[in-house]
């Protein structure tokens, strides 16, 4: 089935093409209309900037957008787009003091740990859950790589609240077949929904989906038709979970396949054993898929750029087929030669390398090796050393004194 044939509307333009280049990010950015944006985001069919995966695997920097997005106009501090760049920038705050804690959960939510089930049901996965909302941001998923937040955090909260299944199940199994998945955005997004990194789970009705969505995605009849009371019952378990639902109409979709390694014809070799050799007193650059971006200008001319893609990473986080190929086309422009290798190998075939560096990023951060030189990545806002258990607390320390976005370039 070819991948139009799964709608039953057509997708926005920013879930349909998403082309793996530099110029590509910048024409997105040139669309942007911060006061359309604002009035529009929360509808799934609205003016959203689609930057996400450029965002994610470094193509773009914040400061390059909002700073490309003010030759058109002054913001101020507190716009909603620069509040949503706030967002990303906080999951990182929270990643950086957290580490791993961040794929457990940071409190109890509505009900014990144990009341939810640790897998997610083949009806969900397979879009036949005879709610149009979930089936439709299902198939969205999968045919784009991409989903709009507010259907995100629907899927999210049928899985944990509706369905009772844990927010860790739900948060892997939606990351890995994102385009733009970041473990900091993606699982500490799911935590927000659960209600386990947050105050009160976040619950959605029909009349909400109908309010924001298109035609097709419409449910009322369905399950999440009821009021919001009976959605607080239903999430703290003081209502039994549905124990049947409406078959789907649509045909169902398989999930694509995920894969630990490249596809073969990327020709993404590990080292070679003339590569120390190769690189003796060399400086090196590592490129790698979390920072899609030229080197700094001050490298010397000659310096050995490669692309690296950390095996350990990708045995315990794989992707489809669609991203490993989306982000190989952007790496070959960086890098003609790209090692899919662990962090031994690789310490191996730098040892004699003159300098070794590399833009930071904590997807990759503990597996380079010690003697690599991890560059800070361009952030927008102040660094706030105090951790933060709110992005309250976050924003205000981060903005203190700030009336105009300018002044966080």
């Amino acid at each position: 089935m070819n991948a139009p044939d799964l709608f039953s509307h057509t997708p926005p333009e920013w879930a349909r093409a998403t082309p793996p280049s530099r110029s590509a990010a910048l024409a997105r950015v040139a669309r942007i209309r911060p006061a359309e944006y604002a009035r529009t985001r929360n509808h799934l069919e609205g003016a959203v900037t689609g930057l996400s995966p450029y965002l994610t695997h470094g193509v773009l920097t914040l400061p390059e957008v909002l700073a490309a997005v003010l030759q058109r106009g002054p913001l101020p501090a507190d716009h909603k787009l620069v509040f949503e760049f706030g967002w990303r920038e906080y999951f990182r705050h929270v990643w950086a003091h957290r580490r791993d804690g961040i794929l457990a959960s940071f409190h109890a939510g509505p009900q014990p740990g144990a009341a939810y089930a640790s897998a997610l049901p083949a009806d969900i996965r397979q879009a036949q859950t005879g709610v149009p909302a979930i089936d439709e941001a299902v198939r969205t998923l999968y045919t784009t790589g991409s989903l709009h937040n507010h259907a995100r955090m629907w899927l999210a909260s049928y899985v944990v609240h509706v369905r009772h299944v844990h927010w860790r199940a739900g948060a892997d199994w939606m990351v890995a077949h994102l385009l733009d998945g970041d473990l900091a955005s993606n699982h500490l997004s799911w935590q927000w929904v659960a209600g386990t990194g947050s105050h009160k789970p976040y619950l959605f009705n029909a009349e909400n989906v109908a309010r924001f969505a298109p035609a097709a995605w419409h449910s009322a009849g369905s399950v999440i038709d009821r009021s919001y009371e009976a959605l607080e019952h239903l999430a703290h378990g003081r209502a039994a979970a549905p124990k049947s639902f409406a078959p789907s109409l649509a045909a169902a979709i398989n999930e694509p396949t995920l894969h630990a390694t490249p596809p073969a014809d990327l020709h993404t070799n590990g080292p070679q054993a003339d590569s120390a050799q190769r690189l003796q007193g060399r400086d090196v650059w590592l490129v790698h898929p979390w920072a899609l971006r030229a080197a700094p200008p001050d490298l010397p001319s000659d310096c050995a750029v490669i692309g690296v893609y950390p095996s350990p990473h990708h045995a315990a986080w794989p992707w489809p087929q669609a991203r490993w190929r989306w982000v190989d086309a952007a790496m070959q422009t960086l890098a003609a030669e790209r090692w899919y290798t662990d962090s031994a190998t690789l310490a191996h075939a730098l040892q004699g390398a003159r300098s070794v560096q590399a833009f930071a990023d904590p997807h990759i951060d503990d597996w380079l090796p010690p003697a690599v030189q991890r560059l800070p990545s361009p952030t927008l806002f102040a660094p706030v050393d105090v951790f933060c258990r709110s992005f309250t607390q976050w924003w205000t320390r981060a903005t203190r004194g700030l009336k105009t976005a300018s002044e966080l370039l």
